[in-house]
């Protein structure tokens, strides 16, 4: 079976790799446990090291990686280069804390001496999406390894030569062999991997129904998994908003890598009071966006990933006129080569339409009328999932009040939804378990191992 490589804004597929055997990938399972032994022997001193010199890689190889990511999945090369940074700062922040984040804790007990350490599991299975095909592995990986795991990569089948170029990183950092590996195999053969003894622990970014097949899988073998799944975050502006400065965010929020993120804006949620007059500035600002190559710096409008994607986004779209939304602007495929989608304003979404409790992962905004406070609140709940969201208002007591009411695993007031090292980051209900990054993340895949002596 063949893995493609395929450009997005052409549709021309640039490479194909033949994917493994199991033979071949148990060769590599029995490399990467041995591997494992030598590298959770380390001090963090050691492996910090390591990390810095990743970091050093990220920096140096930046417009490498980045052409990479943009010519296989299609993102704008300054949101490539951002995406590449971004690996850099999480290695180093890693680097900085991790000796802190697993300092052993004495603990008061009936003992002469009681404590809590952080021990490492073993091998991780990292399996990553496509549409931040660096950042979404070094946020799993580096916390991970810092802990003394080693991890082992099923990357996304559309992204074969960024999972390839993420192996040539470490290795070009000087990190142990085999202490890192990317695995080229298939969705059906990640099961059987799931499932082998040598797995410790299993994290996955992807969907909902991805999260519920690996879970179930990990679950049977007693494994420790974490999940960040889909997501259909809120944007709510009450009346009080800077509406001109709260559009351009918006636009950000929800066209940012086209619209292909876990954490983008989806459901615009406006007080009725404002939400014609916030609709003219964002609809002004989606018609200036200019369609072309993803490496020329003035396109703002890149293909999507896949054609498929689009196929499903449109449906939405067309799903959702029937059911009653109304047209703002786009709603179409563009009609040139690769996989381009005009950016679309749907109005008047309501829950039982497509673009309200569905997921739109793609370049379509809804817009969904609210009453009051109370029913913005409601209606930004009103959904599965619960991974993130914001609230725009000049009230920011008022602002953080209503964070708080928001069924989300992060609310941001008057800013837009980002992963950040130095926070927690994940979701709940039908966008999974577990938090990445910050202290809570290194400590996800450790057994926190209590101590007594007497």
């Amino acid at each position: 079976m063949l893995m493609s490589s395929t450009d997005p804004a052409s549709g021309e597929t640039l490479h194909t790799f033949a994917t493994w055997s199991m033979d071949q990938t148990h060769a590599v399972l029995r490399q990467v446990e041995h591997a494992h032994a030598g590298w959770a022997g380390l001090t963090i001193e050691q492996r910090s090291h390591a990390m810095r010199q990743l970091a050093q890689v990220f920096r140096r190889h930046r417009e490498e990686y980045a052409n990479l990511i943009t010519e296989e999945m299609g993102k704008l090369s300054k949101e490539a280069r951002a995406e590449v940074d971004k690996c850099a700062l999480g290695c180093e922040y890693y680097a900085d804390h991790a000796q802190s984040y697993l300092n052993d804790e004495i603990m008061a007990s009936d003992a002469s001496r009681s404590l809590v350490t952080y021990q490492p599991l073993g091998i991780l299975l990292c399996i990553m999406p496509w549409n931040f095909p660096f950042w979404q592995l070094i946020r799993a990986a580096a916390p991970a390894m810092m802990a003394g795991n080693a991890v082992v990569l099923k990357h996304a089948s559309n992204v074969p030569r960024c999972a390839l170029a993420l192996e040539q990183a470490f290795q070009r950092a000087g990190f142990p062999a085999d202490v890192f590996r990317t695995l080229m195999i298939t969705a059906d053969q990640t099961e059987s991997v799931v499932a082998d003894p040598r797995i410790a622990a299993v994290t996955l970014t992807g969907s909902s129904q991805a999260g519920r097949k690996v879970a179930s899988i990990a679950g049977q073998h007693l494994k420790k998994c974490v999940l960040e799944l889909g997501g259909s975050d809120p944007f709510i502006v009450l009346e009080d908003a800077d509406l001109e400065t709260t559009a351009q965010q918006a636009l950000f929020a929800r066209f940012q890598n086209m619209g292909q993120s876990c954490i983008a804006a989806k459901r615009f949620i406006l007080i009725d009071s404002i939400a014609d007059t916030f609709i003219e500035h964002i609809k002004t600002l989606v018609n200036q966006m200019q369609c072309g190559n993803p490496k020329n710096e003035a396109t703002t409008i890149a293909p999507m990933a896949r054609d498929d994607l689009r196929a499903e986004l449109q449906s939405q779209v067309e799903r959702s006129l029937a059911a009653g939304a109304q047209l703002v602007v786009g709603g179409f495929a563009i009609e040139m080569p690769g996989f381009y989608y005009q950016p679309t304003i749907l109005d008047h979404v309501w829950p039982g339409m497509p673009a309200f409790d569905e997921e739109l992962f793609g370049p379509v905004a809804a817009i969904t009328r609210a009453k009051n406070i109370e029913e913005a609140v409601q209606l930004a709940n009103r959904t599965p999932f619960g991974l993130g969201g914001s609230v725009w208002t000049g009230d920011i007591a008022r602002g953080e009040g209503l964070a708080r009411q928001i069924h989300a695993g992060c609310t941001f007031v008057n800013g837009v939804v980002k992963s950040d090292p130095r926070l927690p980051f994940g979701g709940i209900k039908h966008s999974g378990y577990g938090r990445e990054l910050s202290y809570f993340g290194i400590r996800e895949f450790v057994n926190i191992k209590t101590i007594w002596i007497k």
